[in-house]
């Protein structure tokens, strides 16, 4: 199957000042016409129709059902989702500072945010919380919602709670004054060797770049790195700015990092500063189908300057621009008013001239395709090739980055069992069990992350109980796939143990070990003829 790319989704209307001044005001008077015509319909059916009905609702339908006529992205928020939306790119909320899960019907304290709240008052990691300002929660089939509601809340409000400790025999009582806690958008950062540092970004918040600075110094501390793994893998964007800031930390001065242009938003260039932390050394930027927007714009510009490689897979293909808008009742219309392009000219958006449904099926028709497992089953189409800044590379627009190495997709059929064990929550309970009962034992013999590292082993007891619980939930295996699942539960097990006791970046310090996309990019930086020669070279095609 051919991947060919419609130039449709970011062909630019190009239209004469003087027709543009002429036709500005029927385009006007058409519109006027056509508020008028939506408000007396709505006055009709107000005061004429056969039943009750509310209009409220219907003007939100209407809304809604007009913007998905335009394109993918361009969306009506209402005002009660406005907060809710913005709290993961403002980069923080108002509540108590603690991550959490139900296991069995009680709602369980699985991390403290450090210096929130609850830290401070001393609620601690395995704590379960019974009750709530007086109301019993426990054994009442609590949703994940509803603790929300609960615990969350504006800065200076207060909370009591009731809770049950293993090492307690009786409630303890905390009260907690609600605060901001932060949200943050960089996950890990690390040493993969002597030489390698790794940062991964799931977002770009408001906070992203001022996150990256910190944890780059933190790696100049922790060793010299002279490469850098760049994990954008699964980022669905965010702030423009935020990818422009990232963007600077690589690139030398006075450098085209993208560009926005619609047929109402004339072009808009954004260029980098030239005062990177980053601007000499290896760079790997690490994408897949996952990534979007914002994380296409970074990788954009790294490939499209030359400045470093990208592996994976290609990425999503999100290049409209979004600007929100303000209604009259709180809620907010985004919509969308230019298209995002590489500094080589190439439009990232994925064509979306077939409607929303073939749109969100993108995935599975790669999957279908074998673009996700083969290289061999990616083809481009030559009308869409461009040529990098520096070294004049060939690379191809029209939806997405292509990476300049390519690795597949895991599509062991092996892994279903393993992954229903993940879906229906049996491996993650099992988990929060064990740390339950182990906790402050493995607290007092791994202080430390090096050691815990080096010497635990999730034992093959813990195995045999969780294969007893996918009995029980009627979860079927080969014995190959059993098999086969066993090493993915003990990594996965003690990752997430690596992740209580120490923090997120521990988890991907276990799980990335084994990351095949990681592997290669460390490959790749050990072998500087291999890096330097792919940059350099003319990538041609069947």
């Amino acid at each position: 199957m051919r991947w060919i790319w419609s130039l449709k989704a970011c062909t630019s209307t190009l239209v004469l000042a003087i027709g543009l001044m002429m036709a500005a005001p029927v385009q006007a008077q058409d519109v006027q016409g056509d508020m008028i015509k939506f408000g007396r319909l709505l006055r009709l059916i107000d005061s004429y129709y056969v039943d009750s009905t509310d209009v409220d609702q219907l003007t939100e339908d209407a809304i809604v059902s007009m913007l998905a006529k335009l394109d993918p992205h361009s969306v009506y928020i209402s005002k009660e989702e406005v907060e809710k939306m913005n709290e993961p790119l403002v980069g923080s909320f108002e509540g108590i500072g603690i991550s959490f899960n139900i296991l069995r019907d009680t709602l369980m304290v699985v991390t403290t945010i450090p210096g929130g709240p609850s830290e401070k008052v001393g609620l601690m990691a395995g704590d379960r919380i019974m009750a709530v300002d007086g109301k019993n929660i426990a054994g009442v089939g609590l949703q994940n919602s509803d603790v929300t509601d609960m615990l969350r809340g504006d800065k200076g409000t207060r909370v009591d709670l009731k809770i049950q400790r293993r090492t307690e025999s009786g409630l303890l009582d905390f009260t907690i004054i609600r605060d901001k806690i932060p949200l943050y958008s960089l996950d890990a950062a690390y040493m993969l060797n002597e030489q390698t540092g790794y940062i991964k970004i799931n977002r770009f918040a408001a906070t992203t770049g001022k996150e990256f600075d910190e944890a780059f110094a933190q790696l100049k501390k922790d060793g010299q790195p002279e490469n850098l793994v760049l994990d954008l893998r699964g980022n669905g964007g965010g702030y423009l700015r935020e990818a422009i800031r990232l963007a600077d930390q690589f690139l030398g001065a006075d450098e085209l990092v993208v560009y926005t242009e619609g047929t109402n938003d004339r072009r808009k260039e954004y260029k980098s500063s030239g005062i990177g932390d980053f601007e000499q050394g290896r760079l790997i930027v690490l994408i897949d189908e996952g990534s979007a927007s914002a994380s296409e714009i970074v990788s954009g510009a790294i490939q499209d300057w030359d400045r470093g490689l990208i592996i994976g897979r290609r990425s999503f293909g999100k290049g409209l621009v979004q600007q929100p808008f303000p209604l009259t009742d709180g809620s907010i219309v985004r919509l969308t008013t230019a298209h995002y392009y590489t500094p080589s000219g190439r439009c990232i958006q994925k064509p979306y001239d077939k409607g929303l449904k073939e749109y969100r099926s993108d995935y599975l028709h790669r999957m279908e395709s074998g673009e996700l497992f083969s290289a061999d089953s990616i083809h481009f189409d030559e009308s869409q090739s461009y040529a990098t800044l520096n070294s004049k590379r060939t690379v191809y627009g029209g939806g997405g980055i292509m990476p300049d190495i390519f690795v597949p997709l895991d599509t062991s059929a092996n892994y279903i069992f393993f992954n229903q064990l993940v879906r229906r929550n049996i491996l993650n309970s099992s988990i929060l069990s064990y740390l339950d009962v182990h906790r402050e034992d493995l607290q007092k013999r791994y202080p430390a992350f090096d050691k815990y590292l080096a010497a635990f082993a999730v034992d093959d007891d813990f195995v045999a109980g969780i294969m007893a619980e996918a009995e029980k939930a009627d979860i079927e295996g080969t014995d190959e796939s059993v098999s086969f699942a066993k090493p993915l539960i003990k990594r996965q097990a003690k990752a997430m143990i690596a992740r209580d006791l120490f923090g997120t970046s521990y988890y991907y310090q276990v799980v990335n070990a084994d990351d095949e996309i990681i592997q290669k990019a460390v490959e790749v930086l050990e072998n500087a003829s291999t890096y330097d020669n792919i940059l350099a070279e003319q990538r041609t095609n069947d």
